[in-house]
């Protein structure tokens, strides 16, 4: 199955979780050390506009920078569930994922299909990221799953030397697909809030 096909399924399984992180839980510690909730909500919200500008090749626009807090301006959970509907809709295409792109409008252009991986790792990776920092059970497909572990099976040593996973997690072969993509994208499968 292509990836453009489970684009959608991808953003609505991260919107389903945003949806339902509770306000106060946005100063909570996650999976990736360096951010809260909070940090990874923003995370989340600025790369899905600029990564669905990458999909239409445009330069992106004068918005928020990354350090802005968008949970300061109201129905953050809706600004989310806008934009990754809005660039799960554009990587959906088969055009998109022709050619180059940008994400940040400088330096060197990126294939498409990486680029276009990326959002729907995000989806997949920051969405069971923001699931258990917030108490919720992560519910992705085994369709998501597969193609999440197939992608980043093939972009991972890419993405390390991009900072955009730390170190490989040891997981057994024979533990749960979910497990192995985790320890794959330098996730602890099994980490928990309250011993962060």
């Amino acid at each position: 199955m292509e990836l453009r096909t489970l684009m959608a399924p991808a953003a609505e399984a991260a919107v389903g979780v945003m949806d339902a992180v509770p306000a106060d839980r946005l100063d909570a510690p996650t999976p990736c050390p360096e951010w809260d909730v909070r940090a990874l909500v923003n995370h989340m919200i600025f790369w899905s506009g600029r990564i669905e500008g990458a999909a239409h090749k445009l330069t992106p626009p004068a918005e928020p920078g990354q350090d802005h807090d968008f949970t300061v301006d109201g129905d953050w959970a809706g600004l989310y569930a806008a934009r990754v509907r809005k660039a799960a809709e554009a990587w959906s295409h088969p055009d998109a994922w022709e050619g180059t792109t940008r994400l940040t409008g400088e330096g060197t252009a990126m294939p498409a299909p990486f680029v276009g991986g990326i959002l729907f790792l995000e989806c997949v990776l920051h969405g069971w990221d923001l699931a258990v920092a917030t108490g919720q059970s992560a519910r992705f497909g085994d369709d998501l799953v597969r193609a999440a572990y197939a992608q980043l099976d093939r972009i991972a040593d890419t993405g390390r030397k991009l900072g955009a996973f730390g170190p490989q997690v040891p997981v057994p072969e024979s533990a749960p697909l979910l497990e192995r993509l985790l320890g794959l994208a330098g996730r602890d499968p099994h980490w928990e809030s309250g011993r962060a």
